[in-house]
């Protein structure tokens, strides 16, 4: 058995046996009952000589085998969002060439993809008008287009700051949804991931958010594919995929309560664009196997074993789940290195690591625990543990 010490909150140690390799039943078929995004993460390029917190570059190599990986576990793949970083490290600068290279890459393997357009390029400030939001939202929901994406239409930090009102809402997305080609995937991203989208449709209150959400929705039904919500908040979403006009579907970013939302009740089911995916798609995607073939059992007996997982990766401040999500990449080899843009491997304790670290186990998510427990040893030993 391979054994690690690892610290506890009370700063004592403890030696921690690891479990066997999982054994899950990897397939590239395409799921048949649920469509399920990953939304994935970049790797940054640890030998590059600049500032990670203002001009960090990406490891394309390893950034775009990642993309390989959740492909050939039959995800699809949501590009550019904020697990890759967007508005939290990730310029639009550096998010067009991921969104070039990642749309190509998707070609050339059969993979579906989808990728975030926003207004992250246009900083909030008292001058900004309504006007300047619905441009900045044409030019990337343009670029994302004519690269051969679909549009997630991420929420706006300065339309947040900008809107009087839910009218103010319903113009920007009315002309930008009657303006694009084909269907997008809505994004309402809750104030727990963004601080900065309180108050987002124009209300403080959710369910008056969601009314506002709901109209906009009905008004446009033919250029929205779905909605994303996450809000971490299990009722919310099924009282508003109940709501949704038919053929709008309920894509669930809810990394708290995901099992049960993806597996529905009498009145419907959510699909899935989520974060977590990225960090547990090996069991996430024999688990949707098992989900096509109606074995409930299986579903979620894999499935519920790693939602302790991600409740502890998106737990407050949730905004830093990216760091998370980038150690697991690290533990399981998909990188030979724990460095991110904009310096946030720093924004995790080692506590919480090191707990990460166990759940991840726990749930059978490391597959070599070897590698897995020689890399945790490292980390543990930047902190002085030896």
């Amino acid at each position: 058995m391979v054994s690690i010490n690892l610290p506890r909150a009370d700063r004592s140690l403890f030696a921690y046996e690891l479990s066997s390799a999982p054994t899950f039943e990897l397939s590239k078929a395409p799921f048949k009952s649920r469509v399920a995004f990953s939304a994935a993460h970049v790797v940054a390029d640890p030998l590059a000589n600049t500032d990670p917190l203002s001009s960090a570059q990406i490891d394309w190599e390893d950034t775009l085998a990642y993309r390989r990986h959740l492909w050939s576990l039959g995800m699809s793949v949501a590009e550019a969002m904020d697990t890759a970083q967007r508005g939290m490290g990730l310029s639009w600068e550096t998010a067009k060439e991921l969104i070039l290279r990642s749309v190509a890459e998707a070609r050339a393997v059969g993979g579906k993809i989808a990728c975030g357009a926003g207004t992250d390029h246009l900083l909030p400030g008292k001058d900004v008008t309504i006007e300047d939001v619905i441009a900045a939202y044409e030019e990337q929901c343009e670029f994302v287009e004519s690269a051969g994406g679909q549009i997630i239409l991420m929420a706006s930090r300065a339309l947040a700051a900008v809107a009087q009102g839910p009218e103010d809402y319903e113009r920007v997305y009315g002309h930008i949804l009657q303006s694009v080609s084909r269907p997008v995937i809505l994004h309402w991203l809750g104030c727990m991931f963004d601080p900065a989208l309180t108050g987002y449709w124009g209300h403080q209150d959710l369910d008056k958010a969601m009314d506002v959400c709901l109209r906009i929705i009905e008004n446009n039904a033919d250029k929205i594919d779905g909605i994303k919500i996450s809000l971490l908040d299990a009722q919310k979403e099924i009282a508003m995929r109940r709501k949704l006009p038919e053929g709008v579907r309920m894509y669930t970013g809810d990394d708290f309560n995901y099992a049960e939302l993806i597996q529905g009740d009498e009145y419907g089911y959510s699909d899935a664009l989520l974060g977590i995916f990225d960090a547990i798609a090996p069991a996430a995607s024999t688990a949707l196997h098992a989900l096509d073939k109606g074995n409930f059992e299986k579903y979620h007996s894999i499935l519920e074993k790693t939602v302790p997982l991600s409740r502890h990766i998106f737990q407050a401040p949730t905004y830093s789940y990216k760091t998370g999500i980038v150690f697991m990449a690290y533990l399981n080899g998909h990188q030979s290195h724990f460095r991110m843009i904009g310096g946030a491997e720093g924004s995790r304790s080692l506590i919480h690591l090191s707990e990460l670290f166990v759940l991840a186990d726990e749930a059978g998510l490391l597959v070599d625990p070897e590698l897995a427990a020689k890399r945790m040893k490292l980390v543990t030993e930047l902190s002085g543990i030896v």
